[in-house]
């Protein structure tokens, strides 16, 4: 591990455990990209740069005819100087012109890793897990300073990258673009693959090979959103879960993206991610900096498996933080089904006594107990309690659930607020908008506008105290609206633009102030599900609430799609009611158990109505996941059958020392005369054998990975089978 300059060929060699990144300084200052793959011990020039004459590739220097920059790999590329295909950035001067051109001016190499202003971004607990690059690229006619940032991690095949702006000039910059990384590969036989959704079904797997022109995905909505998640990757053709190159991009931020891939005239692959420019600028004024989002870019040649468990491993460890980050999570109920809006304080211990009769850990109370707000049109801002729902406050719900044995919880929606709320009333200049137009709402609400200062500040103590007043360890954070008629009362005419990026930085240190102040409290994010389901929410929260739909064969798609980025523990999945209140199927409860198991265990549901029989089921599930929880949210995770890929799904996890692992296999549909299935498990030892426990069966890990386990046969549809397998001696 680590990163070499060779001063006499100009070349850059980022090594990261596995994994070689290859850069060289070419003709008068230009940075080129050579190579990103599989670790190679010496750069000697085996793929020396090529250079033609190329028709209608002008060059910047009349003598050669050879050299284009839009011919040239290139590491963080600008438009107008013969580069005819996206840039990386670009900027408007005072003149009106929109002319850059970056050289290569001197470089640092150093232990550890800097942390971002104002950003979240991964980190390094010792200098010595990573080391760090820093190139400075100089417009010297205008004075701006261009610093790229490469980060390569000793344990990871993991680089990431951020590129921050100064001006050191005498005239304003006007950032029009301003990416956060950019690799140009030497051909285009590459397949693609994103993770599209909506509202209830989010991160789809899509995958499709790069055709010529312009492929891309991005956010509009003032958050990473459902509709598309900040996360692209490369495939080899015919990679697969297990074999081949992978290429993964990953932003970490919660805001407007674009993650763009570019086919050009001579099949090269441009790869870049970042801000959204739609409807972004930033004014650097003389003195001033700008510092991008980091994105975290990791290489597989072990399939789509390898590169996830990269990301899991990393974000569990070296994105998420505080005491949770390692702590096993508490089995949850939530009220939010089994009650919405209408509750009292009676009902809500009802509910808590039988959860803690069956052995929950921890009761949240959802939307509803604060201010006037018995449905979705009042009273988000007014962070008070409802003393008509809660005569005893609080702190005298949270009292009474702490001695039935349980941790209290509680939902917020801190960035929002209700016209029809005393806050509204006091501050209607406080939420995003626009002057002399109409107010568009979503779900009866607008935005609190985050890029003010005096804004945030009412937001830390408003919540701040509500923390304070009583003994709550869980808080489901919520944000349940994307951005219309964006713009700033507090903002000049000429940085309106920056309104959305401004609210981001100011969410993240609203986020990071409330999170610092109550260290004990186990944070999740949500935004109507997965909404934002992001590497920048997982920094401050190391838990988000994977979707509003908890229908357990949909279940199987989402959480899928997410564990290609995300790691397991920082998924919520809950068991609710039948018919499911999003898709109105019907499952058992065994099944809708076996998928919320997967994942960060509860329920939401009214356990009160169930059966004997069902409340014995419940017992036996908080029971048993219990014994499995730190394997799930911790161990190693492997995907065996995609839902997006045929009637059945399977998955397992490992635990660290490979001598115990959890196995889930599910079916949908019923077939008639079927054939028969089996499962090839993964990730265990060879040499060990495992007892499948409660059977007495004990099975060679080679044998079950390479031979396989029967399924056993089960009649109807929406069938689940689990197995729990412990090394046996």
């Amino acid at each position: 591990m680590g990163i070499v300059y060779n001063h006499a060929t100009k070349t850059f060699h980022l090594q990261a455990n596995d994994t070689s990144y290859v850069m060289q300084i070419v003709r008068s200052g230009y940075l080129a990209h050579l190579y990103w793959g599989k670790k190679i011990r010496n750069v000697n020039g085996s793929r020396k740069l090529k250079f033609l004459d190329r028709p209608f590739s002008p060059n910047p220097d009349p003598s050669d005819r050879t050299f284009s920059l839009d011919t040239l790999p290139q590491e963080y590329p600008t438009y107008g100087n013969t580069d005819f295909r996206t840039p990386a950035y670009q900027v408007q001067l005072e003149n009106g012109s929109m002319i850059s051109e970056l050289r290569y001016k001197t470089h640092w190499i150093y232990k550890g890793k800097p942390k971002l202003e104002g950003l979240p971004a991964t980190y390094v607990e010792n200098e010595n897990e990573a080391e760090t690059l820093e190139i400075l690229l100089e417009d010297q006619l205008i004075g701006l300073h261009v610093t790229l940032l490469y980060t390569v991690y000793e344990k990871w095949n993991v680089i990431t990258r951020s590129v921050r702006f100064d001006n050191n000039g005498s005239e304003c910059i006007k950032l029009l673009r301003a990416l956060s990384m950019n690799v140009d590969f030497p051909h285009a036989d590459y397949e693609w693959l994103h993770l599209p959704g909506a509202w209830a079904r989010e991160r789809v797997i899509e995958r499709r090979p790069l055709v010529s022109g312009t492929q891309a995905v991005e956010s509009r909505r003032g958050a990473s959103s459902h509709q598309h998640n900040p996360f692209i990757a490369l495939l080899q053709k015919g990679a697969n879960e297990d074999y081949g190159e992978v290429y993964g991009f990953s932003l970490v931020y919660s805001g407007n993206f674009l993650a763009q891939i570019e086919v050009d005239q001579f099949r090269t692959t441009r790869v870049s991610m970042g801000i959204n420019p739609f409807d972004f600028t930033w004014l650097l004024e003389p003195g001033e900096s700008f510092q991008t989002p980091e994105v975290v870019m990791v290489y597989s040649d072990k399939g789509l498996n390898g590169m996830s468990q990269t990301y899991h491993q990393l974000y569990r460890t070296r994105l998420a933080r505080g005491v949770y980050r390692d702590r096993e999570r508490p089995i949850l109920i939530n009220n939010w089904e089994a009650t919405y809006f209408n509750f009292n304080e009676e009902k809500i211990l009802r509910l808590a006594k039988t959860a803690a009769e069956l052995g929950i850990e921890l009761f949240v109370l959802d939307d509803g107990w604060f201010g006037k707000r018995d449905n979705d049109r009042s009273s988000l801002g007014d962070w008070f309690v409802n003393k008509q729902k809660l005569p005893n406050g609080l702190e005298g719900l949270a009292k009474n659930i702490n001695q039935m044995g349980m941790q209290f919880g509680l939902w917020i929606e801190p960035e929002m607020v209700s016209v029809d709320s005393e806050l509204y009333r006091k501050h209607p200049d406080w939420c995003l908008h626009v002057p002399n137009r109409p107010r568009s709402e979503g779900r009866n609400q607008l935005v609190l506008d985050y890029s003010r200062k005096e804004v945030c500040d009412y937001i830390i103590q408003a919540i701040s105290d509500v923390l304070a007043s009583a003994p709550i360890s869980y808080v489901k954070w919520d944000m349940n609206r994307h951005m219309t008629e964006i713009g700033s009362a507090a903002l000049p005419t000429e940085r309106q633009r920056e309104t959305v990026h401004r609210y981001m930085l100011g969410l993240y240190r609203v986020m990071e102030e409330i999170t610092s102040r109550f260290p004990h409290i186990l944070f999740e994010s949500c935004s109507g599900g997965g909404g934002r389901f992001d590497p920048g929410m997982l920094y401050y929260m190391p838990q988000t609430w994977t979707s509003d739909n908890t229908d357990a064969v949909s279940r199987l798609k989402i959480q899928y799609g997410t564990s290609l980025v995300y790691p397991i523990s920082a998924m919520g999945a809950h068991v609710s009611a039948v018919p499911n209140h999003q898709v109105h199927r019907i499952t058992s409860l065994e099944m809708r158990g076996h998928v919320a198991m997967s994942g960060n265990f509860g329920y939401e549901l009214d356990l009160t109505k169930l059966s004997e029989e069902e409340k014995a089921i419940v017992k036996q599930q908080v029971a048993f996941y219990k014994d499995i929880r730190r394997l799930v949210q911790f161990g190693t995770f492997y995907r065996i059958l995609s839902p997006f890929e045929g009637n059945e799904t399977a998955w397992m996890f490992v635990s660290e020392d490979k001598s115990e692992a959890f196995v889930a296999y599910f079916r949908v549909l019923a077939e008639a005369n079927a054939p028969l299935s089996f499962l090839r498990l993964k990730g265990l030892d060879p040499n060990k054998d495992y007892e499948i426990t409660g059977s007495g069966e004990v099975y060679g890990g080679d044998e079950l990975m390479y031979v396989g386990l029967n399924v056993p046969e089960r009649r109807g549809d929406f069938i689940s089978v689990i197995w729990h397998l412990k090394e046996s001696h």
